[in-house]
């Protein structure tokens, strides 16, 4: 599939973050993070209840 409608996007994460993103990708087979991230995304758009996961009482943060 062409990279159609794909955008460069800088993020920043937690270097926790990234290692999970990591052993994702290996436990996967996945290419990149890229593809773990757009997955992780697709799931939350079709999938979860956006007032679920943006409710204050999950809005978490390990590193504040």
């Amino acid at each position: 599939m062409a990279d159609k409608d794909k955008i460069e996007l800088t993020l920043s994460l937690e270097s926790d973050h990234l290692d999970w993103l990591s052993e994702i990708i290996q436990d996967y087979d996945l290419p990149d993070e890229s593809k773990a991230i757009r997955i992780l995304l697709d799931y939350a758009i079709e999938d979860a209840d956006k007032d679920e996961v943006f409710s204050p009482d999950n809005m978490r943060c390990k590193h504040c």
